[in-house]
């Protein structure tokens, strides 16, 4: 609720603050376990509101694996990799061949879970390292 204006909720950021966490001209993106329209609907009065993206809860009335209902509302580190690689310009080219692998591992994901009806072992194994 933060996101809200001061004025609309007690606990809302006044506008210089919004504007000093978030910025006014760079992109945004909120991998946020809701609706994603919540948070635009939150931020819509906001300075640079057209550079804020959501992503989250996609509603398509089934379940497959556990990764692909990342995949499917994406949040999953592909989409969201390729998310800062479309938004953020001095990336665009010279993340073109990274974006395009990240591409092939949502096919492979997605032909993996089609063919085999579980996540893929390096997404199924995968492990935080320091």
């Amino acid at each position: 609720m933060t996101l809200q204006p001061q004025e609309e909720h007690p606990h809302g950021l006044s506008d210089r603050e919004f504007d000093a966490i978030f910025t006014t001209d760079k992109p945004v993106m909120f991998a946020f376990h809701g609706y994603p329209w919540l948070i635009h609907r939150l931020t819509y009065r906001r300075n640079g509101h057209a550079n804020i993206h959501a992503r989250g809860y996609i509603e398509e009335g089934s379940t497959s694996t556990p990764f692909d209902m990342v995949v499917v509302n994406q949040l999953d580190r592909f989409n969201l990799a390729i998310d800062v690689i479309d938004r953020v310009p001095h990336l665009q080219k010279i993340g073109a061949h990274v974006r395009q692998k990240l591409v092939g591992k949502l096919v492979e994901h997605a032909e993996y879970i089609a063919e085999v009806g579980d996540d893929m072992p390096e997404v199924k194994e995968w492990k935080w390292t320091y």
